[in-house]
């Protein structure tokens, strides 16, 4: 692979560990890439690119266990903190951000070895496999108390949840960038490029491929979360560069990760609009009171499963667990609220589901994985340094392959017989 460096001030995040306070999620700004492809600027502020996985920051406040002694090596490079980072991913979505013609990217600083945002709130056993493991896993699922854990995820998960939801806003494409390791544990050699929009799931075809999101959730919604069309033309101008992109290998996502969950999170957001448009407003006299509507919502839409009164109205309706004190009449009409969204649901699930499955204005949420051996330089398996070139021009190719898909793809998919019908 080959390319021309071009000059910018972004700092990528540090290699080495850092124990600092800095907010755990950023935007960072960009400016353009003089070879890139840009979109066109109607699609400039609704594309959101975004690195989870390479961050640096171990704050201080969780580097110690309760008795003072340090969680992790006091290396460099400790082992955990070298293996479950996304190495390269950073300069990859500075250097995509920048071929789209796009202002800024976003990143989180908190190290994946400390928090991981693509699972679900919550803590792993040692044992747990990677595609089953929540936020917290092992070292810090043992080590940190449980005061620590509850400080982890307020001050680090639920920030960068609110600072995601914002990002998410108004964006019809979202796209991830991670990286992978050049093998498997079977020390297969993987390909260059992995284009990820199936949900585990799916991919096992297991009986209820998301049991932690509500049952009225039509499952057919996210058998993939991105327009096929994007994913195809992505993999075609890779391809066409010689470069070995793969479906969906060698795993599928996660039902905690960010994009299975954002597209949970637009669905009910249609869901509701469509509803509430052909409801009669809240009297006004009742609006100084908790909603029981709202409260239905709010849950639906819970999709970090981080709300408390979420989690107690999702135990009332499934479990049929009691409602918590003096609120039995509150949750009694939550009840009622819910039954008629899940009406509406059964009886509406097949214009719900086709109009936002293959709408054109449904959001789009890719991961691109990449090897990190060919954005990142190693030597005896010790990370040295970024390899700039390739970034870019693997960058580029995606670029090239996005900025295709909004102008000449989308443009046809609008104007098909089959989109018109499910827009009538």
């Amino acid at each position: 692979m080959g390319g021309i460096e071009y000059a910018t001030q972004v700092s990528l995040l540090p290699t080495q560990i850092e124990e600092t306070n800095r907010p755990p999620f950023e935007s960072v700004p960009v400016s353009p890439d003089p070879l890139g492809h840009p979109v066109p600027a109607s699609f400039r502020d609704k594309i959101l690119v975004d690195v989870i996985h390479d961050g640096a920051n171990v704050p201080r406040a969780f580097a110690d266990n309760v008795y003072g002694e340090r969680i992790l090596a006091d290396t460099p490079f400790p082992d955990r903190f070298q293996e479950e980072r996304d190495w390269g991913a950073e300069l990859v979505a500075k250097s995509l951000a920048s071929a789209l013609g796009i202002p800024s990217y976003h990143r989180i600083t908190t190290a994946r070895v400390l928090l991981d945002f693509g699972r679900f709130p919550g803590i792993s056993p040692r044992s747990a496999e990677h595609l089953h493991r929540y936020a917290i896993s092992h070292p810090f699922s043992d080590a940190l108390s449980h005061h620590q854990k509850r400080n982890l995820l307020t001050d680090h998960y639920d920030v960068i949840s609110n600072g995601m939801e914002q990002a998410l806003k108004g964006k019809r494409l979202k796209i991830a960038i991670h990286t992978y390791d050049k093998r498997n544990p079977t020390q297969f050699e993987r390909p260059a490029v992995s284009l990820l929009t199936r949900p585990f799931g799916y991919q096992e075809l297991v009986p209820v491929p998301f049991p932690h999101f509500d049952p009225i959730f039509p499952a057919k919604v996210v058998e993939y979360t991105a327009d096929r069309l994007l994913k195809a033309r992505v993999a075609q101008t890779l391809e066409e560069a010689a470069i070995h992109t793969a479906d969906n290998f060698p795993y599928s996502l996660p039902e905690g990760s960010v994009e299975v969950r954002a597209q949970v999170w637009y669905f009910f957001q249609h869901v509701r609009d469509i509803y509430t448009a052909s409801l009669p407003p809240r009297p006004l006299s009742l609006m100084s009171e908790r909603c029981p509507r709202e409260m239905v919502w709010e849950m639906l839409l819970d999709t970090n499963l981080r709300s408390s009164e979420s989690e107690t109205l999702r135990s009332y309706l499934h479990m049929f667990r009691n409602p918590p004190a003096g609120k039995a009449n509150l949750f009694q009409a939550a009840q009622e609220e819910y039954q008629q969204i899940q009406r509406f649901i059964r009886r509406e699930q097949a214009y719900l589901v086709n109009s936002y499955r293959e709408g054109t204005q449904r959001p789009s949420t890719l991961i691109i994985e990449l090897r990190k051996d060919l954005v990142w330089q190693f030597e005896d398996g010790v990370p040295v340094g970024p390899r700039v070139a390739n970034a870019q021009f693997l960058a580029r190719r995606i670029a090239l392959g996005v900025t295709q898909y909004l102008s000449e793809d989308q443009v046809q998919k609008e104007r098909s017989s089959v989109n018109q019908t499910f827009l009538s």
